[in-house]
């Protein structure tokens, strides 16, 4: 059956059976509609052909479509191992022609690669449970009626469920350090998926999302499950391992929470290969909005040299596209969900990134050009205005700005021991008052005490009296032992009083700690809101999640204007008083340096050159600039390296082809079906990167250079293709040299008739399937060559 092009849907004697053009039909359509499932199409069918719909046909139809599958893959590995490409990890050193087709006499670069990691929630499924009846008023879940199966998928795009749970010791030793690193003044701000307020979804589901890693023009390098638990750091570790294993040093990876990462990261069993291999942990421009000042001057793009003008968000536009799967994989099996993940990104990176990556180039480049130009417009007058005349005063004022918020990142202990001993002193003052108070109403016969009142009355008024000045009596006691361990630990010989002028300085310190809370807030409700409305313009949010936004919205608003009141007030009672601001001012703010600079720990920063806002614009500007510069350094080294991919790859697969002809037609086939899925976007890419070399301020070259790698199955190597030994072997008998050699019966020769037989159509058995399993795309490139 499958010779002729129908799959059949059973081993043993099928009676129903699925052609290959339909199942050749429904894997494109889904990979580019990963909405459309099975049971859509096979209804879709069947109203085509007028016939009624039954369940059993979307199994059979799955049956055939798991075999198609198979198929697939199967040739794919043999094609392959023809092209001396079946060592281990051969996709992910050459995923991306940009990042690793490495060139001999190129620049080098501050990173070697970049890319970006996240993980999703979206593509979950959900594990079937059987029913508990013994403890439905508990609400807990049941036991697993998931049947067992053989099928297994593997694929070299994902991580081993094994190899991620070995960093699961690493995380955990991280989670319980106590003191964090100054530096990580992000820590606590933070907490991905926590499990606290998710755990009640890991009895539902199995596999709660998945974790990826890609690179800056979105070529997919690793998937990861996360397997009943949120974003653990498990994941991000596992990844770091495998490209640091991959690609070696000078890697720049872009994590949301990549300044807690970094921590976790040193302190992990890898921590001192990533320092050694120079591994960088980056936050990424959207996510910078939620991260303090300080973090962003060690970990934003705009401060990191050698990043260019990358934004490391690039996991945000993939997961834009992939949440298309979420729902035909919410309740399939754990192969199922596997085979659609990987074959949905293996499609996405052969049809879509490559295919718009000279665009992803252009862009940039003109992008870049564009800083520049502006930036040469507008910087020399602002720098006239500042009355700088050196580029280099940015970078003094960007360490300066540093050492100063490294100054707010900790109270001294001092200072802090101070404010603890001048609030326990008010207390102790307001106890004493009330002890005093207590005393007086005890000796001081009560008024309603006539001799018409009841003995009982006066002895519950008595006890009442006596209670209060006994608990009055006993905060005054504890409070006053606090202050005497307060005194011994800061040497005070004489008790602070209001008059005192420590009493007053320290006051002042502690009125400043009730600004800085009322500031964090603020601070936290505004940036709050900025997420929530980016999130409303999202494209692909739905019309309850916007309206559930919007009430969001209004309620922050009003807390908005209580938190901004509450600073205002504060703000103003301070010595000297601080920035009042209005409701206009805060609605506008996009980061939180504008809400950093206001905090005044020790030192007045008002009057620093750096803090005006004149001068952070300046500053920003400047290093915008610089990293535009760095943007073509890098592109310039990528745009040859993707036109010399273009030039070797074309060349080896042609010759590769031609080998195979004479000795293996089938394959040679395959050859060029591989050979035209990239191919197909050359001309796009060649008449992109000769728009390139036209824009005004190109400074690289489209002049093809000479790739640093030969080896074996390389694209610069010499084409050495081979016929795989595995299409010829298999159910050959063996021979037994025990047989007595004689004359042949004719049983003897109906046995070696036999065995022929068989030998020849083991020989035969892969040589067919790689005839019939892309008759379309034979046509397809039939079509093309009468086109051109």
């Amino acid at each position: 059956m499958v010779r002729q092009g129908v799959m059949p849907c059973s081993p043993i004697s099928p009676v129903v059976g699925i052609t290959l053009e339909t199942l050749e039909f429904y894997r494109v359509a889904h990979l580019r509609s990963p909405h459309l499932s099975i049971q859509a199409f096979v209804k879709t069918m069947s109203d085509l052909h007028g016939v009624e719909f039954h369940r059993h046909l979307s199994h059979q139809f799955s049956i055939a479509f798991d075999l198609y599958h198979q198929i697939r893959r199967t040739v794919a590995s043999v094609l392959m191992t023809s092209l001396q490409r079946d060592s281990p990890d051969w996709r992910l050193k050459h995923a991306c022609p940009a990042c690793t087709y490495l060139l001999t006499d190129e620049d080098q670069l501050r990173f070697k690669m970049l890319y970006a990691m996240d993980g999703n929630d979206s593509l979950k499924r959900v594990i079937q449970r059987s029913l508990n009846d013994d403890d439905n008023n508990n609400n807990t879940p049941g036991t697993s009626s998931e049947l067992p199966t053989s099928q297994l998928f593997v694929s070299d795009r994902y991580l081993a469920r094994d190899f991620v749970d070995q960093f699961s010791q690493d995380a955990s030793r991280n989670s319980g350090q106590e003191n964090a690193p100054e530096e990580n003044s992000c820590e606590g701000r933070w907490k991905n998926m926590d499990d606290s307020k998710t755990q009640k979804a890991w009895g539902i589901y199995d596999e709660t999302g998945i974790f990826v890693a890609v690179c800056r023009h979105g070529f997919c390098l690793i998937i990861t499950d996360m397997v009943q638990s949120g974003e653990l750091a498990k994941y991000p570790l596992a990844v770091v391992s495998k490209l640091l294993d991959a690609f070696g040093d000078n890697l720049g990876g872009g994590y949301d929470i990549g300044c807690q990462f970094n921590t976790t990261l040193n302190n992990s069993s890898i921590g001192a290969l990533a320092c050694s291999l120079h591994h960088t942990c980056l936050v990424g421009a959207f996510h910078g909005h939620a991260h303090r000042r300080l973090c962003q001057l060690f970990s934003l793009t705009t401060y990191i040299k050698g990043l260019g003008i990358e934004d490391l968000e690039t996991c945000e536009r993939t997961f834009s596209k992939s949440n298309s799967l979420a729902s035909p994989l919410r309740y399939t099996s754990i192969f199922h969900r596997k085979q659609a993940i990987d074959s949905y990104f293996e499609h996405n990176d052969d049809l879509e990134v490559f295919s718009n990556l000279s665009n992803f180039l252009y862009g940039n480049y003109k992008q870049a050009l564009d800083i520049l130009t502006n930036g040469n417009d507008v910087l020399p007058n602002a720098m006239r205005d500042l009355g700088v005349t050196d580029v280099g005063v940015f970078e003094s004022w960007l360490e300066e700005e540093k050492a100063y918020l490294k100054g707010l990142t900790r109270e001294p202990e001092e200072e802090t021991l101070q404010m603890e001993y001048w609030q326990r002193l008010v207390s102790l003052g307001a106890s004493n008052d009330a002890l005093d108070a207590a005393m007086n109403l005890f000796g001081t016969p009560s008024r309603h005490c006539d001799i018409t009142g009841s003995y009982d009355a006066q002895v519950t008024n008595t006890r009442k009296t006596e209670s209060t000045r006994r608990h009055v009596l006993e905060d005054y006691e504890r409070n006053l032992k606090l202050v005497q361990a307060l005194e011994c630990k800061l040497d005070i010989i004489t008790r602070w009083v209001p008059d005192d002028g420590e009493w007053q300085r320290v006051g002042r310190l502690v009125a400043n700690r009730k600004y800085q809370r009322a500031l964090d807030r603020l601070e936290g409700l505004v940036v709050a809101r900025i997420f929530e409305l980016a999130k409303m313009n999202k494209a692909g949010t739905g019309y309850k999640l916007r309206k559930h936004i919007a009430k969001a919205l209004q309620t922050r608003s009003t807390a908005i204007r209580s938190a901004l009141n509450t600073y205002n007030n504060i703000a103003s009672a301070m010595f000297p008083p601080r920035q009042i601001l209005k409701w206009d001012e805060v609605i506008e703010y996009a980061f939180l340096a504008d809400f950093d600079l206001l905090r005044n720990a020790r030192v007045d920063v008002s009057q620093t050159p750096w803090s005006s806002p004149a001068a952070r614009s300046a500053m920003d500007l400047h290093f915008k600039m610089c990293r535009a510069q760095e943007e073509i350094s890098r592109l310039n080294v990528e745009v040859r390296r993707l036109v010399t991919y273009i030039r070797d790859e074309d060349i080896y697969l042609q010759v590769c082809e031609d080998q195979l002809k004479a000795t293996s037609p089938a394959l040679a086939h395959q050859v060029a079906i591989h050979r035209n899925i990239r191919g197909r976007f050359n001309s796009r890419h060649l008449k992109c990167l000769h728009d390139i070399s036209k824009l005004p301020g190109f400074s690289g070259t489209v002049v093809p250079g000479v790739s640093a790698r030969t080896g074996p199955g390389e694209s610069a190597s010499a084409p050495n293709a081979r016929t795989p030994a595995n299409m010829f072997t298999g159910c050959i008998p063996a021979h037994n040299p025990s047989s007595p050699v004689g004359a042949d019966t004719q049983e003897d020769l109906d046995e070696e008739e036999v065995t022929e037989e068989v030998t020849e159509e083991a020989s035969r058995s892969l040589h067919n399937v790689l005839l019939i399993a892309d008759d379309l795309s034979r046509l397809q490139l039939i079509d093309n060559v009468e086109l051109e």
